[in-house]
Parts: structure tokens; sequence; C-alpha cells
């Protein structure tokens, strides 16, 4: 069967079957699929999105204050060398740890979530923490810093999630058992040393038992002091005045060893001078006693002869300093011994006249 379409601009007549409209239709359906490129492109987009994930799972960088716990099948293993290293993706976990000293406040806070108003110029105290009794019954408000750092990392990753509540629980234990074993007196004042010593030997035996990977750096005591601001008071006054004795026996102790070694090398020098003078006069008296006895010698073999040696030999000794003036009463005066004209008249003129009025005055 066929129907005529006829065109009212140029009277043209058309024919047209019936089956053309179902085999538009036939089209219209096939049509409307998805596109094979547009298939191709969401894939090929996937691919790479997969690839770009596993390439930026494949490699990891380590600062200086960090190392790696890495994880390959459940099986651990430990990377501390610094800069860029790669790894299997999905297969390889890593866990980065720092290297770093940490910190651990008990007894007080600079952390605001811990204390409404703490921070690093205010610290705020914990009294349920801090306060502890000591071994003469009395309370006392001790404040501490634990230092710990990784000493196992494997074992660290392990107890991540647990070190610091076991660290802290550990150190409160210790700490609390030890002031306990110190008189108030000690732990404000001369005790400090010992009972840091004595915490962090404990804590760290304790934490190497436990294998958390984590050791103890140092423990320290911040401050203490007692609940009440007058035995506080009281307490520090006693400190002050310890303080005040060490400062005076450290200055004589350094104005010992200053003055001592002085003193020292006086003596010495004394002692030296003393030996020598002692040497000298021994010398002096064994030199005279061997001239004696050489002149002893002489004397017996010609004792005349020897009188008269010493005689002048003694004047010859004292007449050269010796002047001897004689007044024989009737004003002449002879002085002993004669010398030179020039001498005789400088003496005479300057000298004679005061031994002359001698005579006359008496």
């Amino acid at each position: 069967m066929k129907k005529k379409n006829q065109n009212e601009a140029d009277n043209v007549v058309y024919e047209q079957t019936e089956d053309a409209p179902k085999k538009k239709k036939a089209k219209a359906k096939k049509g409307g699929g998805v596109p094979r490129n547009i298939g191709k492109g969401v894939g090929i987009a996937a691919a790479v999105l997969v690839a770009a994930v596993l390439a930026f799972d494949s490699y990891y960088t380590l600062s200086e204050e960090e190392m790696a716990v890495v994880t390959t099948f459940g099986k651990p293993s430990v990377q501390e060398a610094s800069g860029l290293h790669f790894k299997v993706p999905l297969i390889q976990q890593v866990t980065k740890i720092s290297k770093a000293i940490t910190g651990m406040q008990i007894g007080y806070t600079t952390d605001p979530e811990r204390a409404e108003g703490a921070s690093m110029e205010n610290p705020v105290s914990i009294e349920k923490e801090s306060l502890m009794i000591t071994n003469d019954f009395n309370l006392i408000n001790v404040d501490f810093y634990v230092e710990y750092m990784v000493t196992d990392p494997i074992q660290a990753v392990r107890h991540r999630n647990v070190y610091e509540s076991i660290i802290k629980n550990l150190a409160q234990s210790y700490i609390r058992d030890t002031v306990g074993l110190y008189n108030v007196d000690d732990v404000i004042t001369t005790g400090k040393t010992q009972i840091q010593e004595r915490v962090k030997e404990q804590l760290t035996n304790r934490l190497v038992e436990e294998n958390i990977g984590y050791g103890i750096y140092n423990v320290s005591i911040q401050d203490s002091g007692m609940p009440r601001e007058d035995v506080s008071n009281a307490f520090k006054a006693v400190e002050d005045a310890k303080q005040g004795m060490e400062t005076a026996i450290n200055t004589a102790k350094k104005y010992q060893s200053e003055n001592i070694p002085k003193a020292n090398a006086e003596a010495d020098k004394l002692l030296q001078e003393a030996e020598a003078y002692k040497q000298q006069r021994i010398n002096e008296a064994n030199g005279q006693v061997a001239r004696f006895e050489d002149t002893y010698a002489e004397y017996v073999k010609y004792p005349l002869i020897t009188k008269k040696r010493m005689f002048y030999e003694t004047m010859e000794e004292l007449l050269p300093d010796l002047k001897v003036i004689i007044d024989n009463g009737s004003g002449t005066q002879t002085m002993l011994p004669l010398e030179p004209f020039a001498n005789v008249t400088e003496g005479t003129s300057g000298n004679q006249t005061p031994q002359a009025a001698a005579p006359a005055g008496q």
C-alpha cells in the first residue's frame, strides 16, 4: 500500500512505503548504547589513577630525626638512614618513629588541654600526681620531669598505643616509693640527687623487663615544697641557711687553697735559707777548728815564735782600722799609725780639736 505526499510549494508528489518508519525506528534503537571510544577512555583513566597511587606508595623519606620500621608480609625490619627509600606498594608497610628525646611531666603540666590556664610561662600543679608522703609522715608536693627515647624501634611500633601510659604509671609508682624512703627535709634540700638517681635506675630496669622499646634518658625533680604556705616558708628559710653555710664553707676552702700554697712556699724558702746558713756556719766552724789545730801544732813545736807570729797577725788585722792618740798631759799628742802628711793635716784640723778637748774637760 502506498501513500502520496504533496508539496504545496511545487506540487511535487512523493511516494513512500509503509515500511520506511519501521527501519528508522530500528536504526534509532541501535544507536542508543555507549560508544566504544568512551569506554576505552574510562579504562585508561582508571589504570593511570591506579598506577599513580602505586607510584606514590612506592617510596618514602626519612629526616635526620626519624627512623622507620618496614613490615614485609608481617616481618619487620628497621631503617635508620635518612633520605629517600623505596618499598613495594601494598606489600610493604612503613611506620615512622622519632629519634628525639621526649619529655613527660608528672605532678604539673604546661598543656592547656590537661589543666585550664596552663602554659610554658605558667605551669599548673596537678595535686593528685604531685602530693606524696615522706618517711617522717609529712605531706609534700614534688614535680618530676621524665625524659625517654626509643631503644628498640620494632617493639616501640608494637607498643605505640600503650607505651605512654606504661611509662607514666611505672614512673609514678617508683617516685612515690622512693620519696617515701626520705625525710621531708631531705626531699626539699639535700636528697634530691639521690632520689633522682634511684628513680632513674629502677625505672630503667623495669622498662628493660617490660620490653616496650623505650628507655629512660633522665629523671629530674623540677620543684618540691610543702602544701601549706607557712610550712613551706619555714623550710625555705632552712634551705637558705644551709646554702649560706655551704657558701661560707666554700669561701673558706677557697681562701685555704689560695693561701696554704703561698705559706708552704714561704716556709720552704725559710727552711732552705736556714739550712744554707747552718751549712755556712758549720763550714766556718770547721775551717776555724782546722786552722786552730794547725796553729796549735806549730805552737807545740815553736811556742815563742808562734806567739809572736800570732801577735803580729792580730795586729795586722786590728791596726789598719785603729787610730790611737797618745796625750802625755803637756799638750803634746801623738797619733798612731802615722799617716801621710796631707791626711795628718786634715786629721789634726778635723779630729784633734775635739779629742784634745777631752783632757781639758776632765
